[in-house]
């Protein structure tokens, strides 16, 4: 998919910003995750635990699974996050009444005043040092960053079919040459 695609005359324009953008994501994304890190001292949390507790305290109880998809990462990692969350008394697992074998992780009352005092002090640093921006500006921004995350989900997911479409053709392939047997007759 082009990122020009419908934009007409100005799409070479369009495209070059948004590179622009692409470019630029990376360096302040590193610049956010010491900002918040430098934040959470002595809380004991890292910067992807907080994302994983601020999902759950956005969108509540949920499995591993699902806290993965949300936060698009792999069970795995996510995984390491709950368990060092938990150990910090941040989170807890519970009975899933949907599940019997997988639990649901939320956050402990602890876990909730060290994340709301923490979002606090991050909510008064962006309005002290950011509040002069026009919100509807903000809203653009967002919108330009939604989109840009969708395409490349699509641009990955497109790519994952054409690599499992060629893993399946190889081993077709390889499947034909062993019924032939090793010289290919």
């Amino acid at each position: 998919m082009s990122v020009s695609q419908g934009d007409g005359e100005d799409g070479p324009a369009v495209a070059g910003l948004l590179h622009d953008v692409i470019r630029r994501l990376w360096p302040v994304h590193r610049v956010i995750v010491r900002a918040v890190e430098r934040g959470l001292a002595g809380t004991g949390m890292t910067a992807g635990q907080h994302a994983a507790l601020d999902a759950l305290r956005r969108g509540g109880p949920r499995t591993v699974p699902q806290l993965a998809r949300a936060l698009d990462l792999d069970r795995q990692p996510v995984q390491r996050l709950v368990n060092d969350a938990k150990a910090l008394g941040l989170a807890e697992t519970v009975a899933n009444p949907e599940h019997r074998r997988s639990s649901l992780v939320r956050l402990t009352a602890h876990g909730e005043a060290v994340l709301a005092r923490v979002q606090r002090s991050e909510q008064e640093a962006l309005r002290r040092h950011l509040g002069d921006l026009d919100p509807a500006d903000v809203a653009t921004a967002l919108r330009v960053l939604d989109r840009l995350g969708e395409v490349f989900h699509e641009l990955e997911r497109a790519a994952d079919e054409r690599e499992r479409s060629g893993l399946s053709r190889l081993s077709d392939r390889d499947d034909r040459d062993d019924d032939r047997g090793t010289d290919g007759t």
